[in-house]
């Protein structure tokens, strides 16, 4: 998606197009919405979009705090109803490993979370299908957002200063998923050398026959 030429397209709307994506993104489940670029292009293109980066900041946290209020919802009145093994989106392995990342950090995982794609579309309703206790669910919800949204924003803002990053925006945005994704592949291949080694090592029957 040519993020820089929809928000330059859509004119006046751009707020209510980045409050729209980074809500949906961050609490409606649906988690292949560019919200890390949409943010970051505000940011640098935010002269000709006739906004200020204060602004765009201030509409992405708002959104992201809504965002994941909705999602908390879900998760605390559905939890993994809403999943299914064979569902393309909503799947439940994908809520597994959400679960997962938010047992082992806890109230973090809010803030961590932010920063991974299709997590930070995750972890709110893990928090809520867990029933994290809201009252600290809201702090740590309102401080990923703030970091997230505020800080993709004005970094993109710094970067836009920079006449090679203006004059190659595409680059930047190439770069902005590629780090976005990363974490995710890192992810992936550790857990695939899990298995291979797992299938690999011979069973404990096995060991014994050899030791025999």
């Amino acid at each position: 998606m040519d993020v820089q030429a929809l928000l330059e397209g859509v004119g006046p709307w751009a707020l209510a197009v980045i409050a729209l994506f980074v809500f949906i993104e961050s609490g409606l489940l649906f988690p292949f919405l560019p919200g890390d670029s949409l943010l970051v292009t505000a940011g640098l293109a935010h002269q000709q979009l006739g906004l200020s980066v204060a602004v765009i900041a201030l509409v992405g946290f708002v959104a992201a705090v809504a965002g994941d209020q909705v999602g908390y919802l879900l998760g605390d009145r559905f939890g993994a109803r809403l999943f299914k093994d064979d569902a393309r989106v909503l799947k439940t392995s994908r809520l597994r490993e959400t679960e997962a990342f938010f047992e082992k950090y806890g109230g973090r995982a809010l803030v961590l979370g932010r920063f991974v794609p299709i997590i930070r579309t995750y972890v709110p309703l893990a928090a809520g299908s867990a029933r994290y206790p809201y009252r600290r669910f809201l702090p740590w919800n309102a401080l990923g957002a703030f970091l997230w949204a505020v800080g993709v924003t004005v970094v993109g803002s710094f970067l836009g200063g920079l006449p090679f990053i203006a004059n190659n925006i595409d680059v930047l945005l190439a770069a902005v998923v590629v780090v976005s994704v990363l974490p995710i592949v890192i992810d992936q291949l550790i857990k695939r050398a899990r298995r291979r080694r797992a299938a690999e090592a011979p069973s404990g029957e096995e060991q014994d026959a050899q030791a025999r």
